[in-house]
């Protein structure tokens, strides 16, 4: 969500991951508390007027005075269903990893303030609003120490995992290098696979690591747009799929998407795999299967992503009565993903309407993207204007 202040920034838009975060990390090592705030309420509104009625974060940086509270609040202010993740990167740059030095963590500092925000946040309970996750970053920016205590640490308190895995081939080298295994395998060696486990991306998979994610039902965040921009490639969406692997739709950080407008990722999700594998590989039902019960079942979720008895009260409805979808009445649920994307009229989040003939309910957005675009400028500015 913090990625909201640094969408279109000139020196990362034609980059490749690696070189992207690279160009990025000192930027965001100017984040404060209150631009995490910010940045939150930001992207969190742009998902909610998308269609999103429960999102998670990875907030994995923490310079200044910058906490996990910080997202949280911006959510609770905003009425969205939340799965923030406690991230973290201790591999910096003189030790091997990608990341400055500086914008690194000491892991017992992360690991404590992961169970800080576990037990002062995290709800087991059906219909909670609120679950923690923990999510060290990626291969190349953690240790295989730091996952694996976390992986104990999740454990304990019975939350979830995440992280990055199998982005790029340049990732792939990476742990071929370092350690010797490919991402998935690397993963699996840390117990980073299961059924309490999502991973965003696993753009590079082969056929073997398709069937060890469906035979051990870890989750996949797909961000097509994200793959996209960067050039990183396509997922295998559909053979994901068709292996039972829990799918669901990840907008990514708008620093690599600019944009969190998930019916536009749907949109994405769809015609990347016709792309990359022709017409039939991916249907308007699957894409909206993927964006609500995919989604639910990658974070462990059987209380939302439907409209069932005993569910959570989340629906959405949108004005068909439009210029975009003049003409596209014949199929209305295709038209949603064909069409171009709009904002959702009405949504209703735990039984409460959040969103309501197109507009926010709890927050004026004009006052909070005036102060957001002061922040973006302030931290490019300290950053050396990139």
């Amino acid at each position: 969500l913090y990625q909201t202040l640094t969408r279109a920034v000139p020196a990362a838009q034609d980059a490749d991951l690696f070189s992207w975060l690279v160009t990025l990390y000192p930027v965001w090592a100017e984040l404060t508390g209150e631009a995490v705030y910010v940045s939150a309420l930001v992207g969190l509104a742009e998902l909610m007027l998308s269609g999103c009625t429960t999102a998670s974060d990875h907030l994995y940086i923490f310079p200044n005075d910058v906490r996990l509270d910080d997202e949280i609040r911006a959510a609770q202010e905003l009425g969205i269903r939340f799965h923030p993740t406690r991230g973290s990167m201790s591999l910096g740059e003189s030790s091997g990893g990608l990341p400055p030095d500086r914008v690194v963590e000491d892991e017992e500092a992360i690991l404590a303030d992961c169970q800080r925000v576990i037990e002062e946040y995290h709800d087991p309970e059906p219909y909670a609003m609120c679950r923690i996750a923990l999510a060290p970053c990626s291969p190349f920016s953690v240790t295989p120490d730091l996952m694996r205590e976390t992986r104990k640490l999740a454990e304990a308190y019975g939350v979830r995992l995440h992280t990055h895995l199998a982005e790029t081939l340049d990732e792939e080298r990476f742990c071929l290098e370092r350690f010797g295994r490919r991402p998935v395998e690397y993963a699996a060696d840390l117990g980073w696979v299961g059924d309490d486990v999502w991973h965003a991306h696993c753009v590079h998979l082969n056929g073997g690591e398709v069937d060890l994610l469906a035979r051990t039902g870890t989750g996949v965040a797909h961000c097509p747009s994200s793959n996209m921009r960067l050039g990183s490639g396509i997922a295998p969406i559909a053979s994901m799929l068709a292996a039972r692997v829990p799918v669901g739709l990840g907008v990514d950080g708008s620093a690599s998407n600019d944009s969190s407008h998930l019916l536009a990722e749907a949109r994405q999700a769809l015609l990347l795999q016709r792309v990359g594998h022709g017409p039939g590989a991916l249907t308007a039902q699957q894409v909206l299967e993927m964006a609500t019960l995919g989604g639910a079942w990658a974070l462990g979720r059987d209380d939302i992503g439907s409209l069932a008895p005993g569910k959570a009260a989340d629906f959405i409805a949108f004005d068909l009565n439009r210029l975009d979808y003049a003409g596209a009445l014949h199929d209305p649920l295709a038209a949603l993903v064909f069409c171009t994307p709009q904002r959702v009229a009405l949504s209703v989040i735990n039984g409460k309407v959040v969103v309501e003939d197109g507009e926010l309910r709890a927050v004026d957005l004009g006052p909070v993207i005036e102060r957001h675009n002061r922040i973006s400028r302030q931290m490019l500015e300290r950053a050396g204007g990139i």
